[in-house]
């Protein structure tokens, strides 16, 4: 039987980079868009991660590169 103490510390780590693969292109998609990186963060947080979507594909864009 596997001692399951020995991965204790991997969930964590775990979380961090799931949450950096779903962070940094949020991060980056709203800079783009004209709106704080921060903003991005949001995609982790369940329900507002859906709003966030809403609100940067039918808000205004402040800074579109073409």
């Amino acid at each position: 039987m596997m001692n399951h103490e020995m991965f204790a510390g991997m969930d964590f780590l775990w979380m961090l980079i799931v949450g950096a693969i779903f962070i940094v292109p949020a991060w980056r998609i709203c800079q783009r868009v004209g709106y704080p990186g921060p903003l991005g963060l949001l995609i982790v947080i369940p329900i507002a991660n859906i709003i966030l979507l809403y609100f940067i594909a039918f808000g205004p864009w402040k800074n579109v590169d073409k």
